[in-house]
This record gives structure tokens, C-alpha cells and sequence, in this order.
């Protein structure tokens, strides 16, 4: 056979593929056996290697294990040191207390001993007494209390007029030495503080430039007038004065707003019901612009900053509020004032008096709706705001509804009074007046022993006459107290009253 036949045979190339396979199996089988001996090699390696680093990391570890548990016996030793110290501190303490107690039951024992013998003193010196005055009395006739009777009777008709003298000179010079302190510091205080003061009424006059306004104020039929009057709450009258409108009403703050709307109609030039509404309203939210103004105003004035605005608020509001004819917001900076200077001059809260001044009135800013007497009303707004109790302590006496709770309770009282009663700050109805002058007479009169009262130099001093016969001069004196602790405890008034007995004795005789 030739090698083309060969090579054109098909079992030729069968037979050499056959061997291809098997000799690339043979190959494959010796490249996966080195590559597997060469990963096992490398394995190997990294084993060694992780062992010796393993080697290494053991002995670190133990080497840093030898250096702590050194460093903590260290420690405990010198724990144990400082544990034994302590020890011995507090086995020499122990042994000192003990001495300390055992010579403190010694000493109890002795002061024991001491006392029953002083007892027995007590008790012999007592029977002494008891048999001396057993004695006495013996010899006397009269007993104990018979005999300190006598000796007093003896005393008050021997000394009377000496006891009656010196009685009146210690009164008379410890009322001088209170009055005296009282009048520099409350004369300090208002020459310190000084303000003019003016008088509002019920009614607002308000000036027209012509004439002619008020009939496009009355309007047709009056009805520009009546819309008014029903936006504002007021009562206009236009009378026959030339060129004014008086508006009326207990209300300031209506009137205000009232005259507000007035001059913003004029200005306007169009008067008429819609118009009147709309300048209502304007006039309103002005106002209310002014209160807060107002009230923060006062409260620098004052050098008070820690106020909320809601307490500011209401103080503005207090301008447009009266109290018999005075201006309520000054006459709390006025008592704001004079509480802090008084408090300054007798060491008391400044701080406190002066925020209590302020604010002692703040009640009056309610509207009459609201139940409650202005005090009451002003203690619950206080304490809504979060307002200090000791503030509230000191505002809520200023009318004796409360007990003074402080000092600053009676300055604040004190102040009020004073910016209250000064001439001019105050008007006080001619009935009131009377009535106050009546009562003060009348209490006088309820007393045993008087013939007549009277109330003088505008109700600040009482006048009252005895009978010399009932009332004698140690009893005119008890008089005059008691009549004064009553005016105190049933009447309310400003400032003070003179209470001045009279015990006049006459003697008549007829030469024949």
C-alpha cells in the first residue's frame, strides 16, 4: 500500500485521532499534576509562614500577659499597702471615739449628778419660800394676792400723776421717733419723685374746625349720628356750643375710640353710615396700637423688662381707666416709684416693691363683665403670666383683702396711699365724704364714757370729749387706743387719723 492510500484511508485518520486524544490526555493529566503539586508547594509555604507568624503573635502576646499581670501585682501590692494604711487610721479614730464616748458618759454621769442636786436646792429653797410667806402673811393678816393688790393701789395713788407723766412722755416720744422716720423716708421718697398730675371726667370734648360738620355728623334723620353712637358704644351731644361735640361715657377707652373716628371722618370728608364703620374700625386697630405702646412705655419708665406682652398690654390699657378722677397707669408708676424708694431707704426687695407697685392695680384693666373685686382679678392675671409669687404677695395687700405676708406688702400699701392722698389726685364725691366723717363719729360714741366726738380737719383728726366722772387719766389714754384700733379694723382711708381725747375738769366754787 502506497502512502496515498494510507492517507486516504479512514481508519488511518481514526486510529491518529484516537492517539491525538490519549496523548493529550497523557498531557494534560502531567500539566494538572505539576500545577497541583506546585499549589500544594505554595500552600505549604503560606502554612510555614502563617505559623511562624503564629509563633510570633504567641510570644508577643505572652510577653505583653508577663508585663500586665507584673504591672497588677504591682498594683495590688501597693493597694494593700494604702488598705493597711487605712487600717490603722481607722483603728486610731475607733480607739479616739472611744475615749471621746467614755468621757462624754462621764461627763453626763457628773452634769446628772449636778442636776438632781440642784433639785434638791430648788426644792428646799421653794419650802423656805413657801414657810417665809406663810409667815408673812401671818403677821400680816392678808394673803398673797391681797397684799400685791394693796401695794399696787398704794403705788398707782402715791405715783399717779409721776406713772401718768412718764406714760404720755414714752408714748409721745416713740410716736415722734416713728413718726419722724416715717415722715423723712416717705418725704424722701416724693421729693424724689415728682409728677404732674390731670384730672379726666366722663366726657370728652371734642372741637370742630366749623361749624357746619355737625350737621353731616347728625346726618339725615340722625342717622350718621346714631350709626356712631352704635359703632362706638359713647353718647354724642351736640348741644348749642359753637364749634364742640361732647362725647360721653364711664368708658375712656370707647371715648377715645370715639374721637378717633371723629378726626378721621373729618379728614375723610365723607360721612356716612358705611364710612362711619369702616373709620370705627380703623380707630380700633389704633388704639390698640397705642395700649401696647403705652404699656411698654411705662414699663421702661419704671426700668422693668421681664414683662409679657400680655401684661404690657393690659397696663396700657390701664391709661384709659380712672380712679376717682385719677389716671390709674400713672398712679401705678407713681406707686411703682415711691414703693421702690421707700424700700431702698429701709434695705427691703427693691426690685420687688417697684414690680408690685407697678402692677398692684392691674385687676382695674378688666372689663366690669368679668366677676371679682379688682385685686382678686389682678392676683389670677399675675399668676396666669407666670408673675413671682413674692410679687403677688406684696400687690394683693394693698387693700387689706389679704394678710400682709412681708415687708414689701406694707411698702407697696404704704405707696399706694401716698399717691392716692396726695391734694389733687383724687376727686372724692361730697357723699363719701360725709359718710366717712359720720362713721368716724360714730364709733367714737359707741364708747362708754364719751359726750361728744367730733370730726375735724377733713376727717384726719377726732375730736372726743369725756365725762370726767367715768374717764379718768389713765382710762383716756386706753380710750384713745382703743378707739384708734377700732377706726383701724372697721374704716378704710388713706393716710392717718389723729385720735385726741379731752378730759376737761372744773372746778366751781361761790364765795358768800
Amino acid at each position: 500500500m502506497n502512502l496515498t492510500m494510507i492517507y486516504q484511508n479512514p481508519l488511518f485518520w481514526g486510529a491518529l485521532i484516537i492517539l491525538g486524544i490519549v496523548i493529550g490526555y497523557f498531557i494534560r493529566q502531567l500539566i494538572a499534576t505539576r500545577a497541583a503539586n506546585s499549589i500544594e508547594q505554595k500552600i505549604k509555604r503560606q502554612f510555614e509562614e502563617a505559623r511562624s507568624k503564629a509563633k510570633e503573635i504567641v510570644l508577643e502576646a505572652q510577653e505583653k500577659a508577663t508585663a500586665l499581670l507584673e504591672e497588677v501585682k504591682k498594683e495590688e501590692r501597693e493597694n494593700k499597702i494604702q488598705l493597711s494604711r487605712l487600717e490603722e487610721r481607722l483603728l486610731k479614730k475607733e480607739e479616739q471615739l472611744e475615749r471621746q464616748e467614755t468621757d462624754l458618759k462621764r461627763r453626763e454621769e457628773q452634769i446628772n449628778q449636778d442636776i438632781e442636786k440642784l433639785k434638791g436646792v430648788k426644792s428646799e429653797i421653794e419650802q423656805l419660800k413657801q414657810k417665809v410667806v406663810s409667815e408673812l402673811e401671818k403677821i400680816a393678816g392678808l394673803s398673797t394676792e391681797q397684799a400685791k393688790e394693796l401695794l399696787f393701789k398704794n403705788l398707782q395713788e402715791k405715783h399717779q400723776e409721776e406713772l401718768l407723766t412718764t406714760l404720755q412722755k414714752l408714748n409721745k416720744e416713740r410716736r415722734d421717733e416713728i413718726e419722724r422716720r416715717a415722715l423723712e423716708i416717705m418725704t424722701t421718697a416724693i421729693q424724689r419723685y415728682a409728677r404732674s398730675h390731670v384730672g379726666e371726667i366722663t366726657t370728652t370734648t371734642f372741637t370742630l374746625t366749623d361749624e357746619d360738620l355737625k350737621g353731616k355728623i347728625i346726618g339725615r334723620e340722625g342717622r350718621n349720628i346714631r350709626a356712631l353712637e352704635r359703632a362706638t358704644g359713647v353718647e354724642l351731644i351736640i348741644d348749642e356750643t359753637p364749634e364742640t361735640i361732647v362725647i360721653s361715657s364711664f368708658d375712656p377707652i370707647r371715648r377715645e375710640v370715639a374721637k378717633l373716628a371723629l378726626q378721621k371722618l373729618i379728614k375723610d370728608g365723607r360721612i356716612q353710615p358705611a364710612k362711619i364703620e369702616e373709620k370705627v374700625e380703623e380707630a380700633k386697630q389704633e388704639l390698640s396700637k397705642r395700649i401696647i405702646e403705652l404699656g411698654e412705655n411705662a414699663a421702661y419708665e419704671t426700668g422693668i423688662y421681664d414683662l409679657p406682652k400680655e401684661i404690657i398690654q393690659l397696663l396700657g390699657r390701664l391709661y384709659f381707666r380712672l380712679s376717682y378722677g385719677q389716671n390709674v397707669l400713672i398712679h401705678s408708676i407713681e406707686t411703682a416709684y415711691l414703693a421702690e424708694m421707700m424700700a431702698s431707704e429701709l434695705g427691703c426687695n427693691t426690685e420687688v416693691t417697684k414690680k408690685a407697685g407697678l402692677l398692684h392695680d392691674i385687676g382695674k384693666a378688666i372689663d366690669h363683665e368679668v366677676e371679682g373685686s379688682h385685686v382678686e382679678l389682678g392676683r389670677r392675671i399675675l399668676k396666669k403670666y407666670g408673675i413671682g409669687e413674692e410679687i403677688i404677695k406684696a400687690m394683693e395687700a394693698h387693700h387689706e383683702e389679704y394678710p400682709f405676708a412681708s415687708p414689701e406688702a406694707y411698702i407697696v400699701a404704704a405707696a399706694d396711699a401716698l399717691s392716692a392722698a396726695r391734694p389733687g389726685a383724687r376727686r372724692d364725691t361730697l357723699e363719701n365724704y360725709l359718710k366717712r366723717l359720720e362713721d368716724l363719729e360714730k364709733i367714737a360714741l359707741s364708747f362708754d364714757g364719751v359726750k361728744n366726738a367730733y370730726a375735724i380737719s377733713a376727717g384726719r383728726e377726732l375730736r372726743i370729749f369725756v365725762i370726767p366722772e367715768k374717764i379718768d387719766d389713765f382710762k383716756a389714754l386706753q380710750l384713745a387706743r382703743d378707739i384708734a384700733n377700732k377706726i383701724e379694723s372697721e374704716l378704710k382711708y388713706p393716710g392717718e387719723i389723729k385720735v385726741n381725747v379731752i378730759r376737761e375738769v372744773r372746778a366751781v366754787e361761790y364765795a358768800r
